[in-house]
């Protein structure tokens, strides 16, 4: 489970590397919603609960627990869907196995190809940006 502060723009995030929710509880009671994610077939099986708490909070530290790694089949082409839609490729895959990037609210996700890739540019020679 991650906490997340904008709902639509963490689910945005997660759809760029092929995550989609799956199913969604609101408690007003407890006011929060729980929104939980899933690559294909993968429902009930592997997903990531999303917390939002709708009374404002405060949420620093996004790596503090780790990070999450996703398994992606082409990590360039991974990687350049989320530059193209604005995300930092904090630790680009210069390997063609790796890569790092952050959620909105700074939760550190590890990308990791499916196999080995050559070195491609730009990728091989981009420098890291940032923490990740």
């Amino acid at each position: 489970m991650i906490r997340v502060t904008d709902p639509a723009a963490t689910i945005a995030f997660f759809e760029l590397i092929g995550l989609k929710e799956v199913r969604r509880i609101d408690s007003e009671q407890g006011r929060f919603t729980l929104i939980f994610l899933a690559a294909p077939g993968q429902e009930g099986v592997a997903e990531v609960e999303l917390t939002h708490n709708w009374d404002p909070e405060e949420y620093s530290g996004g790596r503090n627990f780790g990070h999450l790694a996703y398994q992606v089949d082409d990590i360039y082409e991974t990687c350049r869907r989320l530059m193209d839609a604005g995300v930092t490729i904090n630790r680009p895959p210069r390997d063609g196995h790796m890569a790092f990037v952050r959620t909105p609210d700074n939760i550190s996700i590890e990308l990791l190809q499916d196999g080995h890739l050559p070195p491609t540019e730009p990728w091989a020679s981009m420098p890291n940006i940032g923490v990740w």
